[in-house]
C-alpha cells in the first residue's frame, strides 16, 4: 500500500497551518517554474502534512498570477497523495451567509488566462472531470467539521472567475440565477491538475461575503472580506487539525479513480511523445511509466 500523505493549500486568510511540530521547509524545484513558495513539512500527532501558502507567505500573488502547475507538480513530487484546497469565497444563497463553509463537489471554470494542463502538444490526454472532487476526502473534512462543531454544507457549485476584481452584479445575477453556490478565484485550473497527476483533491469553500447580487448588502469591499477571513482561518485550523488526527496512514483508493486518472487518459503513442515534455512530466506519469503504459 501506498503510504498517505495530505497536502494542504491555503488560500486567502491561511498563511501558515497552526499545530504543526517537527516543522521543515524544503523548497521543491519544478520544471514547470517556481512554487508560490517553499513546502512546510509537519505532523500533528502521527500524521504527516505538508502546507503550501497559494499566494505566498505575505499575500504576495494574485489569482491569475499563481503558477498553478508548478503547485501541483512541487506537492507531487513530495509525494502528496490527496490535496485539500482551503480557499475563500463568496456566496450567492442566503441560507449560505459569511463565516459558513462549504464542502463543495462540482466547479464551473470562467477563467481563460491560465495554463490549465501539464499535458499537450507531444503529449496529449484527456482526464474526466465529472466528479472533480473526490468523495472520501470530501467526507473526511465533513466529518472533521461536526466534530469541531463547524457549520458546513454538503455539496454545492464552485464558479471560478479570473479576477483579480470582483464580479460585476449582472455576472452576480447571472451566477445566482444558473444555480451556482459560491463563487471564487482559485480552485481552477487547480483541481484539473490535480487530476491529471492522480492526486485526490477536494476544496473546502469559506464564506467570506454575499458576492454583490444581494441589493440589501453592500457590495464586496477587500477589508470586509479579511475580517471574515481572519475567523475563517481560525476555524479552518481547527477542522484540518481534527481531519489530520483521524487520517489514515495508508493511501486508500478513491472510488472515482482520482489515483487512478491516467489510465485511459493518454491518447499519443509512446513513440510518437515528444521526449523534452516527457522530461517535465516525470513526476506526473511516474505511475504509469512503471506500468509501461
Amino acid at each position: 500500500m501506498t503510504k498517505a500523505l495530505l497536502g494542504i493549500i491555503g488560500g486567502s486568510g491561511v498563511y501558515d497551518l497552526p499545530g504543526l511540530t517537527d516543522i521543515r521547509e524544503e523548497k521543491v524545484v519544478s520544471p514547470w517554474g517556481e512554487p508560490s513558495d517553499v513546502l512546510r513539512f509537519g505532523r500533528i500527532g502521527a500524521t504527516e502534512a505538508v502546507f503550501l501558502p497559494r499566494h505566498g507567505r505575505g499575500h504576495c500573488l494574485s489569482p491569475d498570477g499563481i503558477n498553478y502547475r508548478a503547485n501541483i507538480d512541487a506537492l507531487k513530487r513530495a509525494g502528496v497523495t490527496d490535496v485539500i484546497s482551503v480557499s475563500a469565497c463568496g456566496s450567492f444563497r442566503g441560507e449560505l451567509p459569511p463565516g459558513m463553509f462549504v464542502a463543495v463537489d462540482q466547479f464551473v471554470d470562467r477563467t481563460f488566462g491560465r495554463q490549465s494542463s501539464f499535458f499537450g502538444n507531444g503529449c496529449v490526454a484527456h482526464v474526466s472531470m465529472a466528479h472533480p472532487v473526490a468523495p472520501l476526502l470530501q467526507h473526511r473534512i465533513i466529518a472533521a467539521a461536526h466534530a469541531e462543531k463547524i457549520d458546513i454544507v454538503k455539496g454545492g457549485t464552485y464558479v471560478c472567475m479570473e479576477g483579480p476584481q470582483f464580479s460585476s452584479k449582472a455576472e452576480s445575477l447571472g451566477y445566482k440565477a444558473a444555480g451556482f453556490s459560491v463563487i471564487g478565484m482559485t480552485a481552477l485550473p487547480e483541481a484539473k491538475l490535480a487530476r491529471e497527476a492522480e492526486m485526490s483533491y477536494a476544496t473546502l469553500a469559506m464564506v467570506t461575503d454575499f458576492d454583490c447580487w444581494h441589493d440589501e448588502i453592500a457590495a464586496v469591499e477587500v477589508s470586509d472580506i479579511l475580517a471574515i477571513a481572519k475567523s475563517n482561518a481560525e476555524k479552518a485550523a481547527r477542522l484540518v487539525a481534527r481531519l489530520l488526527a483521524d487520517f489514515p496512514a495508508e493511501h486508500q483508493t478513491c472510488p472515482i479513480g482520482s489515483d487512478r486518472a491516467l489510465d485511459y487518459a493518454l491518447v499519443t503513442a509512446r513513440e510518437a511523445r515528444d521526449p523534452e515534455l516527457l522530461k517535465k512530466l516525470d513526476a506526473i506519469l511516474a505511475r504509469v511509466n512503471a506500468k509501461g503504459a
